[in-house]
């Protein structure tokens, strides 16, 4: 049997499941380790502090690994120095770094993006900002209404529509604060002590400002594994611009009522990323998918575990199947498909 490394954080848990039991844990280890059975592969789980850089071959070695969204990311980032370790010693990381770093990251998950070269797929221009210097000397060229958003968080927190300058500028010092008042106290003192000095910044935390794009009624949550695309709609409640974490008239599978002719366009993107399995953000901008935000590793399952049916690519055309996966079934399943592909 060919054998895969699968990482897990501190607490031994893989990965995120919809209904996991105990509340949060991840996919079920055993059960991933009998599918991966089944495929011919023998998966061993390891703990983070299991791993040995030099007394360990990791020559072509697939490792497979979780991330964390925990308050302050400082796991995830030790995951990411791990990793990236590992595939310096030779393994075989999927997915690829580049989408751990973009995990919880949308500045870095928008630079990325520039750099596909999918152009069917409609974009919504974006600057990013490392402090809240930066975006002051820009302000006055941008458009608003505008969208900003902070660098992490999901379901659609620390996102604004800022219809002004000066209402940009107060959110964005708000998300951009990284700083106390003993630091800009040192710092003003500093300023009088030493002609010329440059302060540093009290506002470092990175963020992005997006396109508004106005009539929009709601987006989808697509999940692609593989061959196989599992959609929910999230609509806008009234009165507000987001659809994520709404809670408002989500319906998933066919019943999402997803353009199809959207479906090879996404599947495009999907490829252009490399990866087993992606998480999307896609609405229609004038008969047009946009495409908000996408996630390559420990998103939410939740859309796959509600759909009673999925897409599926057979000979080239998108078919409608039933949805007999577990959530464990469809991760295994991308990764066997991927592996066998690359």
């Amino acid at each position: 049997m060919k054998e895969i490394y699968l990482l897990t954080d501190y607490g031994f848990r893989f990965g995120t499941k919809w209904k996991a039991s105990p509340y949060r844990s991840g996919y079920d280890k055993q059960l991933i380790i009998e599918l991966f059975a089944i495929h011919g592969f023998k998966a061993n789980f390891i703990r983070p502090e299991e791993v040995e850089i030099t007394s360990q071959n990791w020559t072509d070695k697939v490792v497979l690994y979780t991330s964390s969204e925990e308050k302050g990311l400082r796991h995830k980032e030790f995951l990411l120095d791990l990793v990236w370790g590992l595939q310096c010693a030779g393994a075989s990381v999927i997915p690829g770094l580049e989408l751990l770093r973009a995990h919880e990251n949308k500045v870095f998950m928008e630079t990325l993006r520039k750099t596909l070269k999918n152009e069917a797929v409609f974009p919504v221009q974006s600057r990013v900002f490392g402090s809240l210097d930066e975006l002051q000397r820009v302000v006055e060229t941008l458009k608003f209404p505008i969208v900003l958003k902070s660098s992490s968080g999901s379901m659609s927190r620390g996102v604004f529509l800022c219809t002004s300058k000066n209402e940009l500028l107060k959110n964005a010092s708000k998300l951009s604060s990284s700083a106390g008042l003993k630091h800009k106290i040192r710092e003003f003192l500093r300023t009088k002590k030493h002609k010329g000095y440059l302060p540093e910044s009290a506002n470092t935390n990175k963020f992005i400002v997006q396109d508004f794009l106005p009539g929009l009624k709601n987006d989808w949550k697509v999940l692609i594994y593989g061959r196989s695309i599992f959609v929910l709609t999230r609509n806008i409640k009234p009165g507000d611009f987001r659809a994520s974490g709404s809670g408002f008239n989500y319906a998933s599978g066919s019943k999402a009522e997803f353009p199809t002719e959207f479906l090879p366009i996404i599947y495009q993107f999907y490829k252009e990323l490399n990866t087993p399995h992606l998480s999307l953000d896609v609405s229609n901008f004038n008969g047009k998918p946009v495409i908000f935000e996408f996630q390559g590793l420990f998103f939410g399952t939740s859309t796959q575990y509600k759909s009673d049916d999925f897409y599926q690519l057979e000979n080239g055309e998108w078919t409608l199947q039933k949805n007999t996966f577990s959530q464990e079934e469809i991760y295994v399943k991308s990764i066997v498909e991927y592996i066998k592909e690359v």
